[in-house]
């Protein structure tokens, strides 16, 4: 008996194995057109049959296998286990750090932040220039329905004072929270010298991919943050301009900061946006070339950009970033981008694992690549360490003598 389950052990890691493989060579050959959050749903039964596995295997792996169930002196970890560090392994001889496996509870998690909802308030926290949380409610959530507005200043939380030495991170985690009865936040806000207390319950929050408003700092000037590429992104964006082209907006910010990626059709679309025709980017496989062009006839291509980036602005947001400081539309403001410019298809186990697989390479108009490399900006920013919004100051002064320049050549004219 021992000796059928140790060959049905044997089969079952052969067979996980050339799954594995098989998820390796398909994603290679469906059309690349997807950053790191995209899953491909890919049947079972088509990676089975898609290989003759008769003669096929890793006779290594089997000895090994075989020899630490006759020999080895202590407990074995699961069978489970085993299989899924013989993947890593696998994966780990390619030496690229994109293509990696995650198991079952990762998996469900990252599905879970794909689908862009979370339990909170309902808010987009910024720091402005003098490094105060400064809330913009997200339109019908629970922030804006206690009657939060944007611009107001976060002071408390939970009776708890924020200072300059408080980070981000951990706020934007005190406003969030499971939805479960009661549970909730309560904030202090001032507005306009006057301070409010409100206890919100937290709601299943909806979180667009797209944040606008004009600034107070100069009404001529808009501001856009791109938190992800998604399938409303583009959409989005547009509904963003033509608001902000009806309070007489003549130049943008776009922040990409923290901005990690997403759909590689609506990064090329965002761009389109700004660009009148031309190439955002050349996609490389194994055996092709793929130019990917602008659509004509954007609908920001006349108004003067400032672009935010950092460390952590990579994958599609790089893209964008990318084309438009090759093709001169944009100068970009802040530190070194993350340099992440491959391609990743994700292909969900049988077991609900998944393996993440590298399929393609992209270059920048001008052909530089990014990945491992990032883009360096027009206007290298140190991050203050007071946690003040350097950056976005520094594109306010860029954009104000651009709009300076051009009024003197249209009165000069």
């Amino acid at each position: 008996m021992n000796k059928d389950l140790n060959k049905s052990s044997r089969d079952y890691t052969r067979s996980l194995l050339l799954g594995a493989l098989v998820g390796v060579g398909l994603a290679l050959v469906f059309s690349a057109g997807f950053f790191l959050r995209d899953f491909i749903d890919v049947p079972q039964t088509a990676l089975a049959s898609s290989v003759d596995i008769g003669e096929a295997g890793y006779p290594l792996v089997d000895e090994v296998e075989g020899l630490l169930e006759r020999h080895y002196l202590r407990e074995l970890p699961d069978y489970r286990e085993r299989q899924y560090a013989a993947v890593r392994g696998m994966l780990a001889s390619l030496e690229d750090p994109n293509t990696f496996f995650i198991d079952p509870p990762v998996a469900r998690s990252e599905s879970d932040v794909l689908a862009g909802t979370y339990g909170g308030i309902g808010v987009s926290l910024q720091r402005d220039v003098e490094g105060r949380f400064v809330l913009y409610p997200f339109e019908d959530g629970p922030a804006a329905e206690a009657g939060l507005q944007g611009g107001d200043v976060l002071v408390e939380i939970n009776g708890e004072p924020l200072s300059l030495d408080t980070q981000q991170d951990a706020v934007d985690q005190m406003l969030r929270g499971e939805v479960d009865g009661d549970n909730g936040v309560e904030v202090t806000i001032e507005r306009e010298g006057d301070s409010v207390t409100e206890f919100i319950e937290f709601d299943v929050i909806a979180v667009p991919s797209v944040l606008w408003r004009v600034l107070d700092e100069d009404q001529r000037i808009g501001y856009m943050q791109i938190l992800r590429f998604t399938s409303r992104t583009p959409d989005e964006l547009q509904t963003a301009i033509t608001e902000l082209r009806d309070t007489d907006v003549n130049a943008l910010i776009i922040d990409l900061r923290d901005n990690s990626g997403g759909l590689l059709t609506e990064s090329v679309d965002v761009a389109s946006i700004f660009l009148d025709g031309g190439v955002v980017l050349y996609e490389v496989t194994n055996d092709s070339e793929t130019t990917l062009s602008a659509d004509r006839g954007g609908a920001a291509t006349d108004l003067p950009l400032a672009v935010l980036v950092n460390n952590r602005t990579a994958s599609a947001s790089e893209l964008v970033a990318g084309a438009l400081q090759d093709r001169e539309r944009a100068i970009l403001i802040g530190q070194r981008t993350f340099g992440k410019g491959t391609i990743q298809q994700i292909f969900p186990l049988s077991d609900e694992s998944s393996v993440h697989v590298t399929s393609a390479e992209w270059f920048t108009p001008n052909r530089n690549a990014l990945d491992r490399i990032g883009l360096e900006p027009d206007i290298p920013m140190i991050p203050d360490e007071n946690g003040r919004d350097v950056e976005i100051g520094e594109a306010i002064r860029y954009l104000q003598a651009t709009l300076s320049e051009e009024q003197e050549e249209e009165t000069n004219s």
